[in-house]
């Protein structure tokens, strides 16, 4: 094999892996119902897909398409590790407690970081009294709560964790970085 076709190949797998990855942002976009940039990545994914495609097939031997092959599974992969990333989205998150004095302290704590919190009685396991708090928040700061609960001494709490695909109205944010 020479230079030129191992050079030739890596390029095959990297650009495979970018449209994977492409592909795999598309998906979440759309599942997300983030429409404006899915028909960017559209475009742009077919013009890289024509071009390996030509590629693919004008070549003699069955390296290049391993190489398109093996950039496939490599673009999901970091595809999926950027919208880990990203965290696109907006969850409803539900804490249930059994202590109401805990569960006013994590609601004003909340709020004090700058969410908009529901907090009230619910019936729990036979109908003994538990405490529910109820915050929507963007997926990229459930750290944030996470943190908020951590310093309220709460550690493995019962969550009811929902994706939602639109909010009306307002949804507060915290000013807190989510490093």
């Amino acid at each position: 094999m020479t230079k030129e076709v191992i050079f030739s190949l890596i390029g095959l797998f990297l650009i495979t892996s970018f449209t994977n990855i492409l592909a795999t942002l598309k998906s979440i976009l759309i599942s997300k119902k983030i429409m404006n940039p899915v028909y960017f990545l559209v475009f742009i994914d077919a013009m890289i897909f024509a071009m390996v495609v030509n590629k693919v097939t004008s070549s003699k031997g069955i390296h290049f398409t391993i190489a398109y092959a093996l950039g496939k599974p490599a673009g999901v992969f970091i595809g999926s590790k950027i919208e880990e990333r990203l965290a696109l989205g907006i969850l409803e998150v539900d804490l249930f407690l059994n202590n109401k004095d805990k569960m006013i302290a994590i609601a004003e704590k909340l709020r004090s970081v700058g969410y908009t919190v529901n907090h009230f009685l619910a019936g729990g396991n036979n109908g003994e009294a538990r405490y529910k708090v109820e915050v929507v928040i963007k997926r990229n700061e459930f750290k944030v709560f996470r943190n908020v609960l951590d310093e309220c001494g709460i550690s493995n709490p019962t969550l009811k964790i929902k994706n939602l695909s639109k909010v009306d109205g307002k949804i507060t944010t915290t000013s807190i970085q989510t490093n």
